[in-house]
């Protein structure tokens, strides 16, 4: 592959690729360099869990960015805790009655193994007009670009009248312990864009926008385990209990259970609003019934049938490991498994175990709670007319008048500590990809920098709109 510089007039010639006869939003010289500058910066710091992390590093990155633009020292805080550390940078509103914006992404990132990848994941690598680098889609650019953004509104010359507030939290990928801080310290904030949460997608075909979508609400993960243990004792003597029968028939019954199908405002504007893009007639129409009644029969085993569309329809759990025995000529003295559920807004850890005890039906099966720490319940983020119309005014002055689809993850993001304490949270990052370029998490993940110009420009329209003129 050929390295290709990005340039203001290649980057022009991109937009102007995605979005078809629709003229390339406005130029942004110093915040465009910056974008790709400080997003190839932050790649080549290593913010992995353990030793040798990162993180830190990373948040001093952008707080020597904002004090080179406008922010006092006094107004950007790094909070180190245990081998991380996060940023909280305010800006602050003419207003002070009013609630703070907050923008919410993380500055960590999962592990990746030199040896596996076409570049060192931590060389930032820019090649036909892709940046490749762990964290390039998750999330490090997208948390540049919102930053640069609002360095460039500063620029300027724009007063917010409502206080704008980045936190950028320093182990969402794993514990997830500074999210839950920053989200405790930010309880009093009126609302809060996580930008490392949904996206546009970008035609296979065309490479046009295709749709946005944002993100409301995510379900609950959670972990349960399940422990069968007996006497054991010889092989050649079978008894009428058997941890591992009895795990077993245990296990059938949830594989085979499905739970309530639901339905919220936000699940439900996905259903209608995905249907009209969906080319399957059979699935859009399931997908409209479900819509308008969750209980039909007909809609339900169309989508249920789909691995993409199951999980929407409410609260599932799988089993996912199992372990059982000490020696092959003996009875198994233990036997566990392990069900992962994936819980729809609205439903206790509690509720939804006790249910899974009743299907299971089998008395010496103990269940109990591994999840943890790292996960909470939280309620769906209410469709507020204000992000709702901000959104729409961003997305269309970015990429053009593209449908908009709400959506709910299956979880979990830095959004559910900020649910869990009142605040209404909403993931609407600014980018678009191709299906095909989706490789957070994985090999060669990248991005592509077509994205940096109307990013810029949905930034800036949506804070203007919700941080108020």
């Amino acid at each position: 592959m050929r390295h290709i510089p990005l340039t203001a007039a290649s980057l022009a010639a991109a937009m102007l690729a995605a979005t078809g006869a629709q003229a390339a939003p406005k130029a942004y010289p110093e915040a465009e360099k910056q974008v790709l500058e400080i997003s190839k910066q932050a790649i080549a710091l290593r913010s992995v869990e353990g030793e040798g992390n990162k993180t830190g590093d990373v948040a001093e990155l952008f707080r020597k960015e904002l004090l080179a633009n406008g922010w006092n020292g006094g107004d950007i805080e790094i909070v180190p805790h245990k081998d991380t550390a996060y940023l909280i940078a305010t800006w602050p509103g003419s207003d002070p009655s009013l609630k703070p914006l907050v923008v919410s992404a993380h500055m960590d990132v999962v592990e990746a193994k030199p040896a596996d990848w076409e570049h060192d994941p931590f060389t930032p690598v820019v090649e036909n007009g892709y940046l490749y680098g762990r964290g390039a889609s998750d999330t490090k650019f997208e948390a540049v670009l919102a930053m640069e953004s609002m360095i460039e509104l500063r620029r300027q010359g724009f007063r917010p009248k409502r206080t704008l507030v980045i936190a950028y939290s320093g182990d969402e990928e794993t514990s997830m312990a500074t999210s839950k801080l920053i989200a405790e310290r930010l309880k009093n904030a009126d609302l809060v864009l996580n930008v490392d949460g949904a996206s546009g997608t970008l035609s296979e075909k065309t490479g046009k926008p295709s749709f946005w979508s944002w993100q409301g609400a995510e379900k609950t993960y959670v972990d349960y385990q399940i422990e069968v243990t007996n006497a054991g004792g010889h092989s050649s003597a079978p008894r009428t209990e058997n941890a591992i029968v009895q795990l077993s028939e245990a296990l059938e019954r949830i594989g085979h259970y499905h739970f309530q199908p639901e339905l919220n405002d936000i699940t439900r504007a996905y259903w209608v609003e995905a249907a009209k893009l969906e080319p399957d007639a059979v699935l859009a129409g399931a997908m409209r019934a479900f819509a308008a009644n969750p209980n039909d029969e007909a809609a339900l085993k169309v989508l249920r049938a789909n691995p993409s569309m199951v999980g929407r329809t409410g609260t599932t759990c799988v089993p996912t490991m199992i372990a059982g025995g000490h020696a092959q000529n003996a009875l198994p003295q233990r036997a566990t498994a392990n069900i992962n559920c994936r819980i729809f807004p609205g439903h206790t850890r509690e509720e939804i175990m006790a249910e899974l005890q009743k299907v299971a039906n089998v008395p010496a099966a103990k269940f109990s709670d591994v999840t943890g720490d790292a996960s909470t319940m939280s309620p769906a983020s209410p469709m507020r007319p204000d992000f709702v119309a901000a959104t729409r005014k961003a997305v269309t002055a970015a990429w053009g008048p593209i449908p908009i689809i709400p959506s709910q993850a299956s979880g979990a993001s830095d959004s559910m500590w900020y649910r869990a304490v009142g605040v209404p949270s909403y993931g609407a990052s600014a980018s678009m990809m191709k299906d095909s370029d989706e490789f957070a998490h994985g090999l060669n993940e990248r991005l592509p920098l077509l994205n940096v110009r109307p990013g810029i420009t949905y930034y800036l329209s949506l804070y203007r709109d919700l941080a108020g003129k």
